[in-house]
């Protein structure tokens, strides 16, 4: 019973740790203190530029290269950037449509990895990587 409840807890723990912090993704933190603006919107089209340089770095590389972890690190910390926009801007209809690009960034991301050690669908989702950031940053244009 012990035990049990000694899973619970850890489970719950995680669960609650895991959103806008860097429990899981240590680097990620860094690169949000290196992105940091003058408000959370300004962190976030930061991080799509330090983003989208990264990506070009990755190309033509294979596997998790110091690019590619880089960039994973990136996609975290714009990932939990979105908790730092305030009340009024998260209101907005261009901060709704920030949030499907953030969705898109994640399934591009996912098949990403999937395609880490395979060219030239690396490449293809770099790229596609790279569109949908460059999307976002224009709409986070938008938000300010």
């Amino acid at each position: 019973m012990q035990r049990v409840i000694g899973s619970l807890m850890m489970a719950l723990m995680l669960t609650t740790l895991s959103g806008c912090s860097y429990l899981f993704y240590p680097r990620a933190g860094d690169y949000a203190v290196q992105a940091k603006g003058g408000n959370g919107v300004e962190t976030m089209a930061n991080l799509t530029s330090m983003m989208e340089a990264t990506a070009s770095k990755a190309k033509g590389g294979k596997g998790v290269d110091s690019a590619f972890d880089d960039l994973h690190n990136q996609f975290h910390a714009l990932d939990d950037s979105f908790c730092g926009v305030t009340d009024a801007q998260s209101k907005t209809p261009a901060y709704a449509l920030a949030v499907t690009h953030k969705k898109e960034l994640g399934a591009i991301f996912r098949r990403l990895w999937k395609f880490k050690d395979d060219q030239p669908q690396r490449d293809q989702h770099l790229d596609l990587l790279m569109a949908e950031l460059k999307e976002l940053r224009e709409t986070l244009h938008a938000i300010k």
